[in-house]
């Protein structure tokens, strides 16, 4: 069993930035895909970015390349998000997931560990 902390979120203002981070625990880090995804009040979840397992592989949502930057920590057990040039429309519970598969995946139903998520406001 592999449990999930998200810690980093916070309100800012638009154009701010923040940083989230997420430490798993239970199981040898380096094994799992890490993804991020996030969840707007009245929308479906949604997949932001992802790194492989040595971190050679990254994907990105369109709509936060350029302004977010995933990234992993193998010795430290942890997985980065920093998020620059934050929107309005960034704001969200952002979700750190973690699944063993070999390939960087971005479906939701792919990864098969969850944190509790952390909340994420950008005022205007």
């Amino acid at each position: 069993q592999v449990q999930l902390v998200e810690s980093g979120g916070g309100l800012v203002q638009a154009g701010g930035s923040l940083r989230l981070s997420c430490a798993p625990s239970g199981r040898t880090f380096s094994n799992y895909v890490m993804g991020w995804f996030r969840q707007a009040p009245g929308k479906e979840r949604e997949f932001v970015a992802a790194i492989s397992r040595s971190g050679g592989t990254i994907k990105y949502a369109d709509s936060v390349k350029g302004r977010f930057t995933i990234s992993r920590d193998n010795a430290k057990n942890t997985v980065y998000l920093q998020m620059n040039s934050l929107k309005p429309e960034d704001t969200a519970i952002y979700y750190c997931a973690a699944d063993r598969s070999i390939v960087v995946v971005t479906i939701i139903s792919s990864y098969a560990y969850w944190g509790q998520g952390t909340q994420v406001t950008v005022s205007s």
